[in-house]
């Protein structure tokens, strides 16, 4: 399974990423050739070799002849790439990645997605940086996504919502559960666009596991600070396919509760998601003194436990936590996307080995369609299974 490790030793932006990619051997002219369907005008894509310190790297730039862009909501980007002659999994990832931040910016603008006017993110350049690095990513063949810790930088930054600190607020709503540094240089070295691929498309953040290299690529950044190597190394390689067998480590933290205000438990459920919970649910309990109560039970990584422990006794009225470790044995998961006459669904596919076990249709794709085609939740969901079977089928 071909596997890619974003190390972040300074950081992380959208021209970094496709600048490895093409470092790593990326077709510079197939990259254009698909950004052009996008129908985007005004622009020209370029790369050149850099140093940055004493590395080589690959520069990729955007340069757009009217700098002043029209502010986009999520709906005209979601145009822009849906009408595009993309793939329908590079259109899903896309935007989900638009979504992401999206989502981001509405919660720090107390706000909602759809009403998110972008600014910077919704310009032409970013546009390209997103949907070029997972066009990018399709034709080097990538399926699987990890990241490293990630240097954000310190100080401040001007944008045009005002001078901010680093990392920008939105950044740093897309960094939760992520483990970051600032560093010792200062500057932004994660930008939002940076942030929102890797957190939309990894699924784990940390030192680099066990895979066999295939190729390193670096894209340098903007800056060339006196002796720093400012550049984003990609490490594209294969790792063995996990197995129903393969068994993990976990934590399992629970407690007791039968005097909280039940309006809290969403947001205590928001918050140890937040932290980076695998899990968490509720179960009614019937309590001392006959009181009806709750056994809250939160499931993470070990190194998630002492913030989840904390988190649970500040924000909710337990004046004690269990917590013990657990084996747990999980399939391997992959999401695949499959059009329908809708539009393009996401399917989470659990596999054994070679053998497809289970799949489900996401469900916010599915939502979203049901919306904008006015037609049921069920008709869409039952397209997208009928659609990944007949699939399954005709690669038999």
């Amino acid at each position: 399974m071909s596997v890619v490790y974003f190390d972040c030793f300074a950081g992380i932006s959208g021209d970094m990423i496709i600048g490895a990619q093409l470092d790593l051997g990326l077709d510079f002219e197939s990259l254009k050739s698909q950004l052009s369907t996008l129908g985007l005008q005004g622009y020209e894509i370029k790369t050149q070799r850099v140093q940055r310190g004493v590395v080589a790297a690959t520069k990729f730039d955007v340069d757009v002849e009217q700098r002043a862009q029209p502010e986009r909501t999520l709906a005209d980007i979601r145009r822009i790439i849906e009408t595009s002659s993309c793939s329908a999994s590079v259109k899903a990832k896309s935007i989900k990645i638009f979504e992401r931040l999206a989502d981001a910016e509405a919660r720090v603008h107390a706000t909602s997605p759809e009403s998110v006017h972008f600014h910077e993110v919704g310009a032409v350049d970013s546009i390209i940086d997103i949907v070029g690095a997972v066009i990018g990513f399709e034709l080097l063949g990538v399926e699987r996504f990890f990241c490293s810790p990630m240097r954000v930088g310190s100080g401040f930054v001007d944008t045009q919502h005002g001078r901010l600190p680093i990392p920008a607020p939105a950044t740093a709503q897309l960094l939760r559960g992520a483990p970051i540094y600032a560093g010792d240089l200062e500057g932004e070295f994660v930008t939002p666009t940076g942030a929102a691929i890797v957190a939309t498309l990894c699924e784990r953040f940390g030192p680099l596991r066990q895979l066999t290299v295939n190729g390193i690529g670096y894209g340098a950044g903007t800056r060339d600070p006196n002796g720093f190597p400012n550049a984003l190394r990609l490490v594209l390689g294969e790792m063995q396919e996990a197995t129903a067998k393969q068994d993990e480590t976990i934590v399992v933290v629970e407690t007791n509760i039968d005097d909280m205000n039940p309006q809290v438990y969403g947001y205590v459920m928001e918050r140890a998601f937040e932290i980076g919970a695998l899990d968490v649910f509720m179960v009614p309990a019937q309590m001392k003194k006959d009181r009806p109560g709750v056994l809250l039970s939160v499931l993470c990584k070990p190194e998630k436990a002492q913030s989840t422990i904390e988190m649970l006794l500040v924000e909710t009225t337990t004046l004690g936590v269990r917590y013990y470790e657990a084996k747990r044995r999980v399939l391997e998961r992959t999401i695949e996307t499959i059009d329908t006459k809708y539009g393009p669904v996401r399917i989470k596919v659990a596999r054994d080995g070679a053998r497809t076990l289970h799949f489900q249709p996401e469900y916010e794709d599915c939502a979203r369609l049901a919306v904008e085609r006015n037609v049921p939740l069920l008709e869409v969901h039952s397209a997208a299974t009928a659609a990944y079977k007949n699939k399954d089928k005709a690669s038999e």
